[in-house]
């Protein structure tokens, strides 16, 4: 019995979020703890800059997707959008044990992970998937037996009778060294060669 097995287990909060004609996968890790949730769904932390890269991408406006008050995401908002663009979203990890008290992958134990083949079964329009941070990207690699793509970019794999892209993304946690207009740059080109 490891150390690590006194700490309790979370299991993923969320379903995966799956339009069906989704073209995009994005798969992140795991969701922070509930006490840092601005709203119920992906990337819920204010701390987290994927809804203002989104934002800078499509709007031209960072704010885009906040809540007036500023202290919220608007989940209608971006889930209209979501459903708009095609893109699909969840997490390769669906049970583990936090470290550390915070959302650091570095401190994420992976007892479960997703079956991303059961994923992309369900979203069959789906040949892009993008991987946002090292142990996503980790897990991945692992799972369907391929190579790891350079930030920024893409591999080509199989899957049953797909081409995927796998684009290996920056992480949108600001403990990403990694200024938030270099980021929506690398993932402006992602969208643009997905045509989102």
């Amino acid at each position: 019995m490891g150390k690590n097995n006194d700490i309790p287990v979370e299991i993923h909060p969320l379903e995966p979020f799956l339009p069906y004609d989704a073209g995009l996968l994005m798969l992140g890790s795991f969701p922070p703890q509930r006490k840092r949730w601005s709203m119920r769904f992906y990337y819920p932390n204010l701390n987290n800059d994927m809804w203002r890269i989104m934002g800078i991408i499509f709007f031209d406006d960072r704010e885009h997707f906040l809540h007036e008050s500023g202290k919220a995401f608007c989940r209608d908002a971006i889930v209209q959008f979501l459903k708009e663009k095609r893109i699909a979203l969840y997490d390769t990890a669906t049970v583990i044990r936090r470290l550390n008290d915070n959302a650091s992958d570095k401190f994420l134990d992976i007892v479960q992970s997703t079956d991303i083949k059961s994923l992309l079964d369900k979203i069959p329009e789906c040949t892009n998937i993008a991987v946002t941070g090292q142990k996503a990207t980790d897990i991945l690699i692992r799972q369907l037996g391929i190579s790891e793509p350079k930030i920024g970019e893409y591999i080509v794999f199989s899957y049953k009778d797909r081409a995927v892209h796998l684009w290996r993304m920056p992480s949108s946690s600001r403990a990403y060294p990694l200024k938030i207009e270099r980021k929506a740059e690398i993932y402006r080109k992602m969208f643009d060669a997905c045509r989102l």
